[in-house]
């Protein structure tokens, strides 16, 4: 019965794995296949980094899945290095090399760790910024117009090369945005947009014999294996370009190893995560295959199929190989604008509307920080962005501390409300907590706060007390949100006690007071003891009642 029962066990992670890997393996495929084609290297340089990356990952990599490839951020880096390096691929594919030397090397410092305090306007600024930027780089590929290297030069030309547009490719550019964006959910379900846009639309250019560009020949061979070269003199000149791309690399990888934690509730230390995946990346510049990192949506995709080990990589690579060989005929044939218009489609997902949506109440410094990262991040150069939305993140922080910083005269803690605390959590068994938010809560401590309400075992009533008088930034204000949600798929009341009027103007705002009950707030803490005793109290005598 036992061996049966483990035998069962497996299959159903088996089962699971399957069909995450094949899910993620179906969403990899168009957006491999118009990252190469982005970048300049090439479809199959897409396609091959994928198979590579999710190889080594299935094979060496943490137990949780991660399916990694080309994302939107290492794309917009590599086609940046590119045409600094005038299409140089020989150089490119060293200073691959020397990323994922890199991505090792920080596998082994606690350099990695930094990631988690990197404050939320900077990140929602950065991936706006390369939404932004693959939009806009994809226009004229979308019309059927030559593509430029950067977004500076991709506006300043798009109105002169109208004229020149080829109407057979806004057709199936046009076409290709409409299923990508408006396809029912329920369809969308069983086969994701993008792929059903590369099969419908490609299906009639070779119908119709469209006058468009396309992929051309795609070999489904094993990519021929060749050592990185460089001079000395380049190495020395182009080496910061390797910094850049291992950075873009860690990060995509760290950020989405976070959504993955918070998905499985396992935690993978930073060290099996970049591990891997520069193992991998060396192993793509040995194949002039791209660079990748672990892929958030990709992930997510397959952990929500049901993977829950690292043979959902495996399987998603072989599905990927499958694709190669048995359709490349048909991947030939694929039309360039059809490519550009998913593109859209992924910068488009990439932006984070969360935030825009309740931009209007986010305070004005975190609206100057994702500011000058966006303007940065399309215009000028993504790491330094980052670098840039830090340091003023931190001064402005800096600054609202010192404006803040007076002389106080407060009365001690009371003692009976701290010895009624060790009483209530006594007397009921810890049915009901009391926990303190003390000091700042803003975006260096709001990760760190929400790991410590990951198990709240045997608690009913948790009731939150927020000490400080300091108004949230958006980081503490979704951190807030987080512990509302676990907390309540853990099946534990919440009151929260908020003496500060304008934070509680602040929470219910952003909905976080009507997802608790306005019957559950409080501006005093002895108010909100005695409310969960009366409750808990009546809890207890109804299923005495019920019992008798």
């Amino acid at each position: 019965m036992v061996r049966a029962d483990f035998i069962k066990s497996k299959f159903a992670v088996f089962i699971g794995d399957l069909f995450g890997g094949v899910n993620s393996a179906v969403i990899a495929l168009p957006q491999a296949l118009a990252f190469g084609v982005a970048t300049g290297f090439g479809a199959g340089a897409g396609i091959w980094g994928a198979i590579t990356l999710c190889l080594v990952s299935g094979l060496i990599g943490s137990r949780v899945p991660m399916i990694s490839g080309i994302t939107g951020p290492v794309a917009i880096v590599i086609a940046s290095i590119m045409h600094a390096l005038n299409n140089d691929i020989g150089a490119v594919i060293f200073l691959v090399f020397a990323a994922g030397a890199i991505q090792l090397f920080l596998a082994f410092t606690k350099l990695p760790d930094i990631v988690k305090y990197v404050p939320y306007p900077v990140i929602s600024g950065f991936m706006n910024g390369v939404g932004a930027i693959i939009i806009i780089m994809q226009l004229n590929p979308l019309m059927g117009l030559k593509p430029f290297s950067n977004t500076i030069e991709s506006l300043k030309n798009l109105l002169t090369t109208l004229h020149c547009l080829n109407t057979d490719a806004l057709f199936l550019g046009l076409l290709t945005l409409l299923i990508v964006f408006f396809t029912p959910k329920f369809i969308t379900k069983v086969v994701p947009s993008q792929i059903l846009a590369l099969i419908i639309c490609t299906l009639i250019s070779m119908k119709l014999g469209l006058s468009v560009d396309k992929i051309s020949e795609i070999s489904a061979a094993f990519p021929e294996i060749m050592l990185p070269k460089t001079t000395l003199h380049n190495f020395v000149a182009y080496f910061h370009y390797a910094i850049m791309l291992a950075i873009v690399l860690s990060s995509e990888t760290l950020l989405t190893g976070l959504v993955s934690n918070s998905i499985t509730k396992q935690v993978t230390p930073p060290k099996r995560l970049l591990i891997p995946q520069g193992i991998g990346n060396m192993l793509c510049s040995f194949t002039g295959a791209l660079p990748g990192a672990a892929a958030t949506m990709r992930t997510v995709a397959a952990l929500k199929t049901g993977a829950s080990t690292k043979g959902a990589a495996l399987i998603s690579a072989v599905v990927l190989m499958l694709c190669l060989s048995v359709f490349s005929g048909f991947v030939s044939e694929i039309p360039l604008p059809v490519l550009a218009g998913i593109l859209i489609k992924i910068g488009y997902d990439i932006i984070d509307f969360k935030l825009l949506k309740v931009i209007k109440y986010a305070p004005k410094d975190d609206l100057y920080v994702l500011a000058v990262v966006f303007l940065l991040t399309v215009f000028y150069n993504l790491i330094a962005a980052v670098g840039v939305g830090i340091v003023l993140a931190a001064l402005l922080y800096a600054k609202r501390l010192a404006d803040k910083t007076t002389i106080v005269q407060k009365e001690v803690y009371d003692k009976d409300i701290r010895n009624l605390e060790k009483v209530v959590e006594v007397n009921f068994k810890h049915k009901i907590r009391v926990v303190h938010i003390s000091g700042q809560f803003f975006f260096g401590s709001a990760t760190q706060l929400v790991s410590h309400f990951d198990e709240m075992l045997g608690t009913k009533i948790l009731i939150l007390v927020y000490d400080s008088e300091a108004a949230l930034d958006i980081s503490a204000i979704f951190a807030f949100e987080d512990i509302v949600v676990r907390l309540k798929s853990q099946h534990i009341k919440i009151l929260l006690v908020i003496k500060n009027e304008e934070i509680r103007e602040q929470l219910a705002k952003h909905d976080i007071i009507s997802q608790v009950g306005d019957n559950h707030i409080f501006y005093d803490e002895m108010l909100a003891i005695d409310y969960a005793k009366e409750r808990l109290q009546r809890h207890f005598k109804h299923r005495k009642n019920k019992i008798e």
